[in-house]
């Protein structure tokens, strides 16, 4: 699919018509910090919202509202006649959409993907209203935590990923002769991601996406730096004394099937990303 690069001067017809289409049959994909979100715009806890209104273990958002004149599900926080029922906490996704953003390098670019710009295909109304530059759209959008979060766990993905390096680099697992790691971790990168969170298990699943976190967290920057130590300690706890290759294999594989989750979350090419941490690996000694 064609990808528009754009810059935060770009100017295009972005205010919205209201109509409310973008709520039916898109994918919306969530981080941690979005899901708590959420929850609290909801007055509810993130585990019950996760729960009611997620799937993959809390990584989508569930789509199963009305149903339009195309056959495309609502949004499970739309309202007829109201819209979205949890405005104030809506994800980095829907407060881009039309938009994505794309991040290389560590340098993030703002895009829109198709032949023409997407909402021209639903909306052609908003041709007739003002037109805005990115920059002033995202600004309206009141996107900034948002984009903190998702790049604060980008950090957080690949400090887990580190660990499955870890496993198998520095514990003399990849000195051994092993070949069966990089090629499971090849395997979960590629595979449905209701097969990974089968593989994952409900226990990781929850200590990801649902962290116990008591404090109110108004900075998404502290509540993944919080969550990143939660998730170091129970590293630590789980697999701080393993002893046959066996369970460094298993650990490894585990993490970076976890680290896979979460970058499906932040909208990463799971592929992509397996294939770039296999090359890596093999760079430092590890066989396939």
């Amino acid at each position: 699919m064609q990808t528009t690069k754009l810059t935060t001067q770009t100017i295009l017809p972005l205010t919205c018509s209201r109509a409310g289409t973008c709520c039916f049959g898109n994918v919306v994909m969530l981080n941690p910090w979005e899901l708590f979100s959420f929850s609290k715009e909801k007055k509810t806890t993130p585990r019950a919202f996760r729960d009611l209104y997620s799937d993959l273990g809390g990584i989508r958002l569930r789509f199963n509202g009305k149903t339009d004149k195309k056959g495309q599900q609502a949004c499970s926080q739309y309202e007829d006649n109201a819209g979205c029922s949890v405005y104030q906490g809506r994800p980095l996704a829907c407060r881009l959409f039309p938009l994505g953003r794309q991040i290389q390098f560590d340098k993030a670019h703002y895009i829109y993907q198709g032949d023409t710009f997407p909402c021209l295909n639903e909306c052609p109304e908003v041709l007739e209203l003002p037109k805005l530059s990115v920059g002033e759209y995202i600004k309206g959008q009141e996107a900034a935590l948002f984009e903190k979060a998702q790049d604060e766990y980008l950090g957080v993905m690949q400090n887990i990923a580190d660990i499955g390096f870890e496993l198998l680099l520095d514990s003399g697992l990849a000195e051994s002769g092993d070949t069966k790691t990089l090629a499971a971790w090849r395997v979960i990168g590629n595979e449905l991601p209701e097969l990974l969170v089968e593989r994952i298990g409900q226990e990781w699943i929850d200590y990801l996406m649902i962290p116990t976190i008591t404090n109110e967290y108004e900075d998404p920057i502290s509540f993944a730096q919080k969550h990143n130590d939660l998730l170091l300690e129970k590293v630590q706890e789980k697999f701080g004394s393993l002893q046959t290759l066996h369970e460094l294999h298993e650990a490894s594989v585990l993490l970076i099937g976890v680290a896979l989750h979460l970058a499906r979350g932040l909208g990463v090419d799971t592929k992509e990303i397996s294939e770039h941490w296999i090359e890596t690996a093999k760079s430092h000694g590890a066989k396939e």
